[in-house]
């Protein structure tokens, strides 16, 4: 093996792992160095589309996706070889090497654990043969020691990889101090030793002020603090691993509003991130009636669940509310399971959820399928009615991660179509959009044509991110983590 590892350990989820991970590949790989993400396991309902064994398309979280374009390596299913999709609040899909594993997805956690491990094991040990560094990412806490005898996420890794480690928290949550000295205290002294050195994330102040903190804490572990991270807004980058960000404040006056509905099984949502840089854009996040009020747009993004998250909106009132919106004229965009509710009925053969009738929208059918299509998209639209025109003979490049198959209702007047090979819809007044092909604000010719606006390209963030860590670690200490 030839590469550097190097680990990014947190105190808890939401500490910065992903976000200092993402950093470091940039940092490193403008040091000339070939660079490459991992994480063991991620769960989580964010998801892209990449390369896999023999061609075929797969998923990974959308975490080690961004991180693999901060290294500039191509993204391929071995950066997340297992990711864990919640269905519901005890049930998750296991992906294994970017494909779906129902034996997995049906064994108990404790038992999966030693049948996943190989796949990781060898996943790893690929990317240190072909890079210089890998860039490993943590999940949740090393200091778990309810699933340590079954966790292959944090310290089997970092142990197996002999990984150099940082553990990081975030001193905005207050009590940074203890998470830093209860998570070493709770690790075996064999990983401890691999310890290199905390890290604390998002301060607001003057650094001045945390001594003799870091002092004292280094005098209890041996571990130095390496660095003091400044809290960054607007970094560009979709919160760690897509998380659910209420904050959707517009740059300059308010010319649109646009509200996302915010159901339990949300997924990809990260790909909204380009929103929240338009200039006079709003997001909102809405979870009933009231916080739909006043809004141009409604979305109905993607969903792990649909027939859950139908149900949900129903027993909201959003339905009511979104349909009420689409009749005032106001815009509605539904993506993937946004699109299969937007229809007449959804329709499941196996009886897993059940059937159930749509909000009505579009003239449309979805029967949902064992198969599910991952690929990635590149289409134009065709000829659109105002007020999706803009979009109009548009090539704009995406990803589909679904089961439905939807098709026109065959006792109903056809709705438009609006993206050829039945990836999308529009209904007779013309306000109403259905799409399968996620990622469309991410391509910059699209939200050019819908906000007149352009974000900034992903090279910028990622050059953003490795200038912060740059300039507040510790002098020597990023190139020490990875010299022999």
């Amino acid at each position: 093996m030839t590469a550097r590892c190097i680990m990014v350990l947190g105190t808890s989820s939401g500490a910065g792992k992903s976000w200092l991970a993402t950093a470091l590949c940039r940092w490193y790989a403008r040091q000339g160095l070939k660079v490459a993400p991992f994480k063991a396991q991620n769960m989580s309902n964010n998801a892209r589309v990449v390369a896999g064994p023999g061609g075929v398309a797969g998923e990974i979280g959308s975490a080690q996706y961004f991180q693999a374009l901060a290294a500039r390596a191509e993204p391929d299913v071995r950066m997340n070889p297992v990711l864990l999709k919640p269905e519901g609040d005890t049930h998750s899909q296991f992906v294994l090497l970017g494909q779906v594993h129902p034996e997995l997805t049906a064994t108990p956690w404790r038992e999966r654990s030693a049948l996943a491990w190989p796949a990781v094991r060898d996943a790893l040990d690929a990317l240190r043969a072909e890079n210089d560094v890998v860039v490993i990412e943590g999940a949740g806490s090393p200091a778990e020691i309810n699933l340590a005898d079954s966790d292959y996420v944090n310290l089997r890794v970092a142990a197996h990889a002999q990984a150099r480690c940082l553990l990081v928290t975030d001193i905005d949550r207050g009590g940074a101090f203890a998470h830093l000295y209860g998570t070493w205290a709770l690790m075996p002294e064999a990983e401890r030793a691999l310890l290199q050195g905390f890290v604390l994330n998002r301060f607001r102040g003057d650094p001045a002020l945390l001594a003799p903190g870091p002092q004292q804490l280094e005098r209890l572990t041996g571990v130095p603090t390496v660095a003091t991270l400044p809290m960054v807004w607007h970094h560009g980058l979709p919160e760690e691993d897509g998380v659910f960000d209420a904050s959707g404040g517009a740059a300059g006056a308010v010319r649109t509003t646009v509200a996302i509905v915010a159901w339990p099984r949300i997924s990809n949502l990260d790909e909204f991130q380009p929103l929240k840089n338009v200039p006079g854009l709003r997001l909102r996040w809405v979870r009933t009636p009231a916080e739909l009020a006043g809004a141009d747009w409604a979305i109905l993004p993607g969903s792990k669940n649909t027939m859950a998250d139908l149900a949900w909106l129903r027993a909201q009132g959003l339905d009511r509310a979104v349909a009420a919106h689409a009749r005032q004229g106001g815009r509605v965009l539904g993506i993937c399971g946004g699109l299969q509710m937007l229809g007449e009925a959804l329709v499941d053969p196996d009886d897993i959820a059940g059937n159930a009738p749509g909000l009505g929208l579009l003239p449309l059918v979805t029967q949902f399928a064992a198969q599910k299509t991952v690929c990635r998209t590149s289409v134009a639209f065709e000829s659109l009615a105002p007020p999706w025109d803009a979009l109009s003979d548009l090539q704009v490049g995406g990803y589909e991660i679904h089961h439905g198959v939807t098709v026109q209702h065959a006792g109903m007047a056809p709705g438009r179509v609006a993206l050829p090979g039945g990836l999308g819809w529009q209904d007779a007044s013309g306000n109403v959009l259905g799409v399968y092909l996620h990622g469309l604000f991410e391509d910059p010719a699209a939200l050019h044509a819908l906000f007149g606006a352009t974000a900034p390209t992903l090279d910028t963030v990622f050059d953003g991110l490795a200038d912060v860590v740059d300039a507040h670690f510790a002098a020597g200490v990023l190139p020490r983590l990875i010299a022999c």
